[in-house]
């Protein structure tokens, strides 16, 4: 009976233990892991990837593998952790799958190349841990060894699966017929109705419906062609045209709440680009792409959006009428030079925070000061300048030369 007793509280105490050392064994891993350096771990991605014969002749530039490398080991070391968000990071690596597998794909890096260099991931971060871990560490290493694997080979058959696809997509793109139809629309002549009836059949969408275009210059018909293959496994379609300094992407719009035509023009919206919506048909696409590439020519460092008539109209107004070389404030920048510093900076602030409210009390709420004060500032300023903003075919002037 007592041999009995003990083997029951044994029995008892087994998984009481087991789940110590699970919690330790999990504390130990995450300090591991904690002790990994992104930055590290790319130097030495980078350092053995350029030996790599597709790599190292510079078609892709080194600030790209970077950018890639750090992002995906930051992906990768968040996966390694016990109860991570699984969801959450395989939606993450999935979206750093879709920038590598689409920008090595348009480069021409052999898949082969790809998956041999996704995969120095897992000797890049398994040597690490190894160099980082003590003589006790041994056991934890052997049971982690096959999940630091399947992370990483989980990450490369996903931007397998992306890099095939776009391929299968840039095939697509060279078929003759198809890019010529679509070269068509935006040659020197608009299409006959004839031939706009036989580009719609061709491409398999509505003539008369509504279009949404966005053109990107060179800097950024990247993440331009990004999203075109996002928005593509995600079921919509997007035809695209190079331009000699850039590339411009049309689709049919769809309105609709939760429609993907729908998702992939509002994350279009959040890249540097020109974006025309509601483009009437194809009859309206060679002059609505002319308006999305001037737009796209616009884009300046602190732009983070999409650029669009409905907000940057006035942009676009003050660049074709500084190309006509005259100047289109002059006499208001003269006005506000003999202001001091500190007044100029006041009357320039309540201006453009009324310019873009049209209220006064927004802007009055806006730059923290009494409605009246607001007012006699914008008083103030017709007084230097003689324009009354308040009037808009007056502001109209301001608008474009502050855009």
């Amino acid at each position: 009976m007592q041999k009995h007793t003990i083997g029951a509280e044994n029995t008892m105490e087994t998984p009481q233990i087991q789940k110590n050392d699970d919690v330790a064994s999990a504390a130990r891993w995450n300090s591991l892991l904690d002790q990994l350096s992104v930055d590290k771990l790319t130097d030495l991605f980078i350092e053995r990837v350029l030996q790599l014969d597709d790599y190292r002749d510079g078609v892709l530039p080194a600030s790209e593998i970077r950018r890639t490398g750090a992002a995906s080991f930051e992906a990768l070391i968040e996966s390694l952790r016990p109860g991570a968000d699984s969801k959450r990071l395989i939606a993450e690596r999935q979206g750093i799958s879709l920038d590598v597998g689409v920008s090595r794909a348009r480069t021409g890096i052999p898949v082969e190349s790809l998956m041999t260099a996704i995969r120095i991931d897992f000797t890049v971060i398994w040597g690490e841990l190894m160099a980082l871990a003590d003589p006790g560490d041994a056991e934890l290493l052997v049971r982690r060894a096959e999940t630091v694997w399947q992370v990483v080979d989980s990450y490369a058959a996903q931007t397998q699966a992306i890099y095939i696809a776009e391929r299968q997509r840039m095939a697509q793109e060279e078929s003759s017929v198809r890019q010529g139809h679509v070269a068509t629309m935006f040659g020197q002549v608009s299409p006959a109705s004839e031939m706009l009836t036989l580009i719609a059949a061709e491409l398999g969408i509505d003539q008369f419906a509504p279009l949404v275009v966005a053109a990107a210059t060179t800097d950024d018909a990247a993440a331009l062609r990004v999203e075109v293959a996002s928005a593509s496994r995600r079921g919509t379609e997007m035809f695209t045209h190079p331009l000699p300094d850039g590339l411009v992407a049309f689709w049919a719009a769809d309105d609709r709440p939760g429609s993907a035509a729908r998702e992939a023009t509002e994350q279009i919206k959040n890249i540097r680009c020109g974006l025309v919506e509601q483009v009437r048909g194809l009859t309206d696409l060679r002059v609505a792409a002319q308006t999305a590439r001037a737009l796209a020519s616009l884009v300046e460092d602190r732009d983070q959006q999409a650029l669009t008539m409905q907000n940057d109209w006035a942009r676009l107004a003050r660049h074709r009428l500084s190309e006509t070389g005259v100047p289109i404030v002059p006499d208001v920048d003269a006005a506000l030079a003999r202001c001091g510093p500190v007044e100029r900076a006041r009357l320039v602030e309540a201006v453009r925070s009324y310019l873009t409210t049209g209220s006064i009390a927004q802007s009055a709420e806006q730059l923290f000061c009494h409605r009246n004060t607001l007012m006699n500032r914008l008083r103030r300023f017709t007084e230097l300048v003689g324009i009354d903003v308040t009037i808009p075919q007056q502001a109209a002037r301001l608008v474009v030369a502050w855009s």
